[in-house]
C-alpha cells in the first residue's frame, strides 16, 4: 500500500494494482469505479457550541481512465456514512450513522426487508440525510466522517473543528 494524492484537497489510500495501466485487452463490463476521497463536505456551526456535517458528494476514481470526478448526486454514489464525533487518531466509534442507499434504490424497503419488521418512517427520516443532527463541539478538536458506497467502498476524512 502506497500514499496517492489524489487531488490538491483530497488523499486516499490506493492499492498499488489501481496505479497499473489496464492490461490492453481490459473489459470495459468489468470496469468497476470506486469512491476516493470524500468531496465537499461542510462542517458548519449549528449554534449554542454545536456543530453539523453535511455531505454534498464523493470523489469517484475511474480505473479505465484514471480520472477523479465528483458525483452529481451523493444519494446515488453512498449507501452510508458515519461521524465520529471526538476522533482520537487511533480508533473510529460510529457515534452518527446515516442511510442514503446508493444504488440499492429504496434503502427503507431494503431494511424492512432486511430486518423483517416495521420501521418508524418519522426516525427513518432522520437518518435518511445528508446532513448530520448538531452535536457538540468534541474535546479533542477532531472529528472524521466516514463514507461507504453501496461496493463496501469505505473512505474516511479528518477535521479539525
Amino acid at each position: 500500500i502506497r500514499w496517492w494524492d489524489i487531488t490538491d484537497k483530497h488523499s486516499g489510500w490506493v492499492q498499488p494494482f489501481f496505479l497499473t495501466p489496464p492490461p490492453a485487452k481490459y473489459a470495459r463490463s468489468s470496469d468497476e469505479e470506486f469512491i476516493a476521497g470524500v468531496d465537499c463536505t461542510l462542517v458548519r456551526d449549528a449554534g449554542d457550541g454545536m456543530i453539523q456535517v453535511e455531505i454534498k458528494g464523493v470523489d469517484i476514481f475511474d480505473p479505465t481512465t484514471g480520472e477523479v470526478k465528483s458525483s452529481d448526486d451523493p444519494a446515488d454514489d453512498i449507501a452510508c456514512w458515519f461521524i465520529d464525533d471526538d476522533y482520537d487518531q487511533e480508533s473510529f466509534f460510529v457515534r452518527h450513522a446515516y442511510f442514503l442507499g446508493g444504488a440499492s434504490g429504496d434503502p427503507y424497503k431494503a431494511l424492512k426487508r432486511a430486518l423483517k419488521a416495521e420501521i418508524d418512517e418519522e426516525a427513518w427520516a432522520t437518518l435518511h440525510t445528508t446532513l448530520s443532527h448538531p452535536f457538540p463541539r468534541p474535546e479533542s478538536g477532531q472529528i472524521c466522517v466516514k463514507v461507504i458506497n453501496h461496493f463496501g467502498d469505505e473512505v474516511q476524512k479528518v477535521f479539525s473543528v
